[in-house]
């Protein structure tokens, strides 16, 4: 594995340190007046998402980790257990716009598969929402309504049932009708 000391740190770098696999969020050369430089570093936990502030001295070196990204085709839910053996834990609520055989993104560290990115954006079917009702043209006025995935979704009131719209998987925003 290669070191990187943390004079060489840059955004998105994904590192070993203290245990834990991390990956730059930003950085900052410091010279103060008196004393060493330093580099102060936001680092984000990729495993749990956790975020921490710390500084280290520009000679310190860390092994980068290597993340490995591999797209793979969503089969379906086994309850607890999803098809790429990805535990439910693990994979959170990123899949709940995910309809099966959609292709996602696993990112994969020393073999274990540790999280699920969809698509960026989704068209599904609207299977559940109110009728809108004629007149009621409120500016930016929505309602729930829920998808074939089974995840719910605040839509313009013109959105009917069985209408493809599209969502961002990101947020979770209706983007425009399919």
């Amino acid at each position: 594995m290669a070191k990187k000391s943390a004079g060489e740190f840059r955004n998105g770098m994904t590192l070993e340190i203290d245990g834990k696999v991390c990956q730059v969020v930003e950085f900052m050369h410091v010279k103060p007046g008196k004393g060493a430089a330093f580099v102060r570093v936001k680092l984000r936990d990729i495993i749990n998402g956790g975020v921490i502030e710390t500084t280290f001295r520009p000679t310190e070196s860390f092994d980068e980790a290597f993340i490995e990204r591999k797209k793979m085709q969503y089969l379906y839910n086994d309850g607890d257990v999803f098809q790429i053996a990805v535990s439910s834990e693990d994979v959170g609520d990123s899949l709940k716009f995910v309809k099966e055989n959609e292709e996602v993104s696993v990112s994969i560290y020393q073999g274990k598969p540790f999280a699920i990115e969809p698509p960026l954006t989704v068209e599904l079917r609207v299977t559940e929402t109110e009728p809108g009702f004629k007149g009621n043209t409120a500016q930016g006025a929505t309602k729930p309504a829920i998808v074939e995935t089974g995840a719910q979704v605040a839509v313009p009131l013109f959105v009917e049932q069985d209408e493809m719209i599209k969502i961002d998987t990101r947020t979770g925003e209706y983007l425009s009708r399919a």
